[in-house]
């Protein structure tokens, strides 16, 4: 508990500089998420610009979106589910949900 604090609190100190966006992109492609999303256009799956706008504001979305991320979901964005992640950690998922929700 307290390690997983520690590295939250890392990430948010990070999350307003280069080396977040550049480290979280490229833990978004060594997890393939890529594969399925890009950040600015639809592909399999939305691209993450429009995942931040729909989810812009709302309380505890980030919580709910580690979720999505780790356990898969299907029909918030149409009928084509998006698989679990078994291979993404819970602290790599805040990571890569943070990126996706700072998507213009």
């Amino acid at each position: 508990m307290k390690r997983s604090l520690m590295l939250l609190t890392a990430v948010s100190a990070l999350a307003s500089t280069g080396a977040f966006a550049q480290d979280a992109s490229a833990l978004a492609k060594s997890k393939n998420c890529l594969a399925c999303h890009s950040v600015q256009t639809k592909l399999v799956g939305p691209a993450y610009k429009d995942v931040a706008a729909k989810y812009a504001g709302q309380k505890g979305i980030e919580d709910k979106l580690v979720q999505k991320v780790m356990k898969g979901s299907v029909g918030a964005w149409g009928q084509v589910p998006m698989p679990a992640n078994p291979q993404v950690s819970e602290a790599e998922a805040h990571t890569l949900v943070k990126w996706v929700l700072a998507q213009k």
